[in-house]
C-alpha cells in the first residue's frame, strides 16, 4: 500500500447574493505539503448557477474564477499573491470573504496520490451525481 500523505482541501463556491447565503459548489482546491502539490480543479454549470440567480453576470464569476488556478501554479499573471509560497498561496485562497466567490473552512485528510483525489473530491462534491 503507498504511503498517505496529509493534505486540505477547501471547496469553492459561487455565492451569487451572499445575504440570502444561497451558494454553488464549483471547485476543489487541495494543497499536499509532502508532495509540493498545490492545484484546483473547477467547473462551474451555467444553467445550475442561472437556476440560482438568474440576473448574475456569469462572465464577472468565470473572470474571477480564472485567476484561482493562476495563483495556485505560482503564476505571475495571478498576480502579487502568486509570488508567495505554497503554504502561503493555499491559506490565502481559502481566507474567508464575503464577497460572491468564497471557499469553505479547510478539511484535512490523508491520501496517497493528491491529483487522483482532487479528482475524488470533485466527483463527491461539485458534479452532479448520474441520474
Amino acid at each position: 500500500m503507498p504511503d498517505l500523505v496529509q493534505f486540505d482541501y477547501a471547496i469553492i463556491r459561487v455565492v451569487p447574493r451572499v445575504e440570502r447565503g444561497e451558494c454553488l459548489n464549483v471547485g476543489i482546491i487541495l494543497y499536499c505539503r509532502a508532495h509540493h502539490y498545490l492545484n484546483c480543479a473547477i467547473e462551474l454549470e451555467r444553467y445550475r448557477l442561472l437556476a440560482l440567480c438568474p440576473e448574475i453576470d456569469i462572465e464577472a464569476v468565470e473572470k474571477h474564477l480564472s485567476v484561482i488556478p493562476l495563483i495556485c501554479a505560482g503564476n505571475n499573471e495571478g498576480g502579487p499573491i502568486s509570488a508567495l509560497s505554497q503554504q502561503e498561496r493555499f491559506h490565502w485562497l481559502v481566507a474567508p470573504r464575503s464577497t460572491s466567490i468564497q471557499t469553505s473552512p479547510p478539511h484535512s485528510g490523508l491520501c496517497a496520490d493528491p491529483t487522483a483525489y482532487l479528482e475524488h473530491l470533485m466527483e463527491m462534491m461539485v458534479r452532479l451525481p448520474p441520474h
